[in-house]
């Protein structure tokens, strides 16, 4: 008996095989166990509930025409499923469960909601009777199709590559060209606000879904993440939220820091996370800040983001802003005078969110006025905007503030001059800078005389260890703080 069963059930492994891939079929079908075929019932042994789970909601479409194929029209199937492995002394303890008739349920489901249950091996269900739709489709909690809410717009040719996001670009290339077979697994991108994170996450996921059209790619931001969780909570339909996330290949979560104080998120996170990452699956996170400077969130957590790449983004620098303002005009079809991008360049050093508002202010200047853009009608119209822009805490006032403490010019401060008191007053400058703006190292260093980010570390760190030693001196600083911070507040 124990051999007819094996045949059949190696038959119909033949065919479920022809219709998935090799992994999924290693995954789902080659522990399998043929157990008896007794009555037209075949009975296989699955090693958990969480198997026999995932095979009624996946799978059952396929095993219905396999058993139809084998045993006709009166096949049925039935399943063991394996709740404690046992050891040399006892056997494994073993359930007997049909196959259901609703795709999402578990044990206290069957229980609760099946008259037909019985857990000695009844209320076996006739295959026939299943009328599910095909496993293949992208399910959404909602059983709607699932998309992979991506915009079409970001990709690797519209993110201008430079100086401040060279390295996580290149990473992404890289995680597109082989998701989840690199070692960048998982992939966190971190920066500030406005810096391209969202963009270029999304140009590696419309990469893979361009080129790799089997891969099922989805962009989630943590809060959606989160609301869905606790959609299924109060449906009581968590294994359903898992089980989607489960069959994606290459999953986005935008802005994880928003996951902070939201344990049991946390804890479907991390589970999902795992399966994910051991099933070979891409993995792409961003944060406002490194996985080491997160709060409130689980430290199995960020031991597991730090796994693969982080990269940061960093403030672009003038020649990336200028490269992206001719980029942007030129996809709008749109001619802008050198001079023109320069001056917007310049005046807006923050992020690409402002620079881009901007120039949408510009260009709706120059369309109702009916004028060319020319340097003239940028500063006219942008009047407003820019001297907003100048009245914040930039490099150029800490500058300015700092020169006239210590009774010297700006450009005696920039010059390459190594007399004590220009060198105190530069790194005190240069110590402000990195405190009150978001400019890089590299960037702050171009606004003192073309200084590189070593410099910029070392006056940090000279200033750091005179407020420590020298009470005069910080008695200034604090001075000089205090007058920086009235401006910030004004702004």
């Amino acid at each position: 008996m124990y051999q007819n069963c094996e045949s059949v059930w190696n038959n119909c492994l033949r065919l479920i095989r022809e219709s998935i891939g090799d992994q999924s079929y290693n995954t789902w079908f080659a522990p399998i166990v043929p157990q008896s075929l007794e009555n037209n019932v075949l009975t296989i042994q699955v090693p958990s509930q969480f198997f026999y789970e995932w095979l009624e909601e996946n799978y059952v479409h396929l095993l219905k025409q396999a058993i139809d194929t084998e045993l006709g029209p009166l096949g049925k199937l039935q399943y063991s499923v394996i709740v404690d492995k046992g050891n040399e002394e006892f056997k494994p303890k073993t359930i007997s469960l049909p196959t259901g008739k609703q795709p999402k349920r578990n044990f206290q489901n069957h229980q609760q909601n099946n008259g037909n249950y019985r857990p000695n091996g009844g209320g076996v269900t006739d295959v026939q009777e299943l009328d599910y739709r095909s496993p293949f489709a992208r399910r959404s909690l909602g059983g709607e199709e699932q998309t992979s809410h991506l915009n079409p717009h970001y990709s690797f040719e519209t993110f201008i590559e430079g100086d401040c996001n060279r390295l996580a670009r290149s990473a992404g290339l890289a995680v597109a060209e082989r998701p989840g077979a690199t070692s960048f697994n998982p992939l966190m991108v971190y920066g500030g606000v406005g810096l391209g994170k969202t963009h270029l996450v999304q140009a590696i996921g419309n990469d893979i879904k361009l080129n790799r059209n089997d891969k099922f790619v989805l962009y989630v931001t943590s809060e959606n993440f989160t609301n869905q969780f606790i959609e299924a909570l109060k449906a009581n339909n968590v294994q359903s939220f898992s089980n989607f996330y489960l069959q994606v290949d290459v999953l986005i979560i935008d802005d994880v820091q928003f996951l902070s104080g939201k344990e049991k998120t946390q804890e479907i996170f991390f589970h999902i996370f795992n399966h994910l990452h051991q099933s070979g699956k891409q993995i792409i996170m961003t944060s406002d800040c490194p996985p080491r400077e997160l709060k409130g969130l689980q430290e199995r957590l960020l031991s597991r983001f730090k796994w693969g790449l982080t990269a940061d983004l960093q403030q672009p620098d003038l020649e990336t802003r200028m490269a992206i303002i001719a980029r942007k005009m030129e996809n709008d079809g749109v001619y802008m005078p050198t001079e023109v991008v320069e001056y917007l360049a310049n005046s807006v050093d923050t992020n690409m969110r402002e620079l881009e508002g901007v120039l949408i202010s510009l260009l709706a200047h120059a369309s109702l006025n009916r004028k060319d853009i020319d340097l003239e009608l940028a500063k006219s119209t942008l009047k407003n905007i820019v001297q907003d822009i100048e009245t914040e805490v930039n490099i150029d006032y800490i500058q300015k503030a700092v020169a006239a403490y210590f009774n010297i010019t700006q450009d005696m401060m920039r010059s390459k001059s190594r007399k004590r008191e220009l060198v105190v007053a530069r790194q005190v400058a240069m110590y402000f800078s990195k405190e009150y703006t978001n400019h890089s190292l590299k960037s702050i260093g171009q606004h003192f005389g073309g200084r590189d980010h070593s410099t910029v570390i070392h006056a940090v760190q000279a200033v750091n260890d005179m407020l420590e030693t020298d009470s005069k001196f910080k008695n200034s600083v604090h001075e000089l703080s205090r007058k920086i911070k009235r401006r910030a507040v004004n702004a």
